[in-house]
C-alpha cells in the first residue's frame, strides 16, 4: 500500500506491567506500600475485635487481594497525558481520538511531490491521515486540494523534476524536505509538511534526519501562522511513510521533544495535541511518556 499517513488494526490498550519496566516499578511499589498500610490496618482492627486473629488465612488472602488490586489500580491503562508547562505557558496532550473530530489547526504528513491521488489508492492510500484530509476536509474535491497546495507552494522552487516514463503516475516536481505548505484559513490551517520522499514507484520513505527537518520547518511555520492557536497532529511517521528506524514510543517523544524544544526559543502554540489511533495506543507506554513530559517541565522551571 501507499501513502504518507499511518494506518493501524485496532488493539485494546492493555496493563504495562510485563513490558514496561516502569510499570512494574510502579505495581511493585504500589503493592508493597499497600501491604505496609493493610498491615497497620489489620493489626489495629485485630486489637479491637480479636476474633479477627483467629483466621489468619482469611485475613492474610484478602490483604493480597486488596495489595494486588491497588497496584494493578496504578497501573491501570490510561487514554491520555496531559502536562502543563509553565515556561512557555502551554499545554500538551497525547490521547486518543479521531484526528479530524478535533478543533485548531491541524498537521498533515506529505511526500516531497505533495502527491494527492487517491482514486486507486497506488499512490495514496485512502485509509491514510492524508486521504482522511481529502475526504473529509476537501469532500473528496482533489482539484480543490490541488489548487491550494499549487497556490502554497508557490514562490518555492523544486529541486528535482521527474520524467514521465520514471514516474507515470502522481506529480513529478521535487520540493526539498521539509517543505510546509499551508493550507485553508485560521482558525482551522492545515499544515502540510514534506517529511518523506516518494519512490518512482509511488512507495513513500522516509528517515529520522527527514522527520526532524520535517519538524523543524514545520515548527516554523506554525510560529508565523498559527497566532498561538491549538495545533493537532497524528503520530507522524508511524504508518505507511516506513519509517522503521523508530517504534511509536520513540517517535513519539521525539514529536514532543521537537515542539517543547523549539517552544522554548519562541512560543509556538499555547495547546499541542498528538492524536493517536487506537492500534497505536496499544503500543504507547503512556506512563513513560507522561514521566517524559514532566521531565522536559521540570527542566523549563529551572534557570538558565
Amino acid at each position: 500500500m501507499r501513502s504518507t499517513g499511518p494506518s493501524a488494526p485496532h488493539r485494546t490498550p492493555r496493563v504495562r506491567l510485563p513490558g514496561s519496566r516502569r510499570g512494574r516499578r510502579v505495581f511493585a511499589a504500589s503493592v508493597l506500600v499497600a501491604f505496609g498500610a493493610v498491615s497497620a490496618v489489620v493489626q489495629f482492627v485485630g486489637q479491637l475485635f480479636p476474633d479477627l486473629v483467629r483466621r489468619p488465612g482469611w485475613v492474610l488472602a484478602g490483604s493480597v487481594a486488596l495489595c494486588l488490586a491497588w497496584g494493578l489500580l496504578r497501573t491501570r491503562p490510561q487514554a491520555a497525558v496531559r502536562q502543563e508547562f509553565a515556561r512557555p505557558g502551554m499545554t500538551v496532550v497525547v490521547e486518543e481520538g479521531d484526528l479530524f473530530d478535533q478543533p485548531g489547526h491541524l498537521v498533515v504528513g506529505f511526500t516531497d511531490t505533495f502527491d494527492t491521488l487517491v482514486d486507486d489508492g497506488f499512490v495514496i492510500n485512502d485509509t491514510s491521515v492524508q486521504g482522511q484530509l481529502l475526504a473529509r476536509r476537501y469532500d473528496g474535491d482533489a482539484a480543490r486540494l490541488d489548487a491550494e497546495l499549487a497556490a502554497a507552494l508557490h514562490g518555492v522552487a523544486p529541486v528535482q523534476r521527474e520524467r514521465a516514463r520514471d514516474k507515470p503516475r502522481g506529480k513529478r516536481d521535487r520540493y526539498p524536505i521539509g517543505t510546509v505548505a499551508v493550507l485553508g484559513a485560521r482558525p482551522r490551517l492545515v499544515f502540510a509538511v514534506a517529511y518523506s520522499r516518494m519512490g518512482t514507484d509511488c512507495v513513500a520513505s522516509s528517515s529520522v534526519q527527514d522527520l526532524w527537518v520535517g519538524l523543524d520547518r514545520l515548527w516554523d511555520a506554525v510560529r508565523r501562522h498559527g497566532q498561538l492557536e491549538r495545533v493537532t497532529m497524528p503520530l507522524t511517521g508511524a504508518g505507511l511513510a516506513r519509517l522503521h528506524d523508530l517504534d511509536e514510543d520513540s517517535l513519539l517523544r521525539l514529536i514532543l521533544l521537537s515542539f517543547v524544544v523549539h517552544a522554548w526559543e519562541r512560543p509556538l502554540s499555547r495547546e499541542l495535541h498528538v492524536v493517536v489511533r487506537p492500534g497505536e495506543l496499544g503500543r504507547i507506554d503512556l506512563p513513560e511518556t507522561a514521566a517524559f513530559l514532566a521531565g522536559l517541565a521540570a527542566s523549563a522551571r529551572r534557570p538558565l
